[in-house]
């Protein structure tokens, strides 16, 4: 079986089927997971200084912080996964 990767921004990769939600941040909900995986050693920053625009949460319970919108990697993974429309 192949494994897909998808760009999350700034050459960081994320393995699409290990991918369980993509959220916006700007919900109370969301900054609480942030905070708390920030507390458990379990986020992982790749906004390289940039706004984060979306959460990517993975079935590890790993919290990813995008510059990216939440649409566009949601293009992404439906293109890998062949679910999508190619541009």
């Amino acid at each position: 079986m192949r494994e897909h990767f998808i760009n999350i921004g700034f050459g960081n990769y994320i393995v699409a089927s290990r991918i369980v939600g993509i959220f916006n941040p700007n919900s109370s909900p969301m900054r609480r997971l942030k905070e708390e995986a920030r507390d458990d050693h379990r986020l992982i920053d790749a906004t390289h200084g940039r706004k984060t625009r979306s959460i990517i949460v993975t079935d590890s319970n790993h919290v990813f912080l995008s510059s990216l919108h939440p649409e566009t990697i949601s293009q992404r993974v439906a293109v890998e996964k062949g679910d999508g429309d190619e541009k």
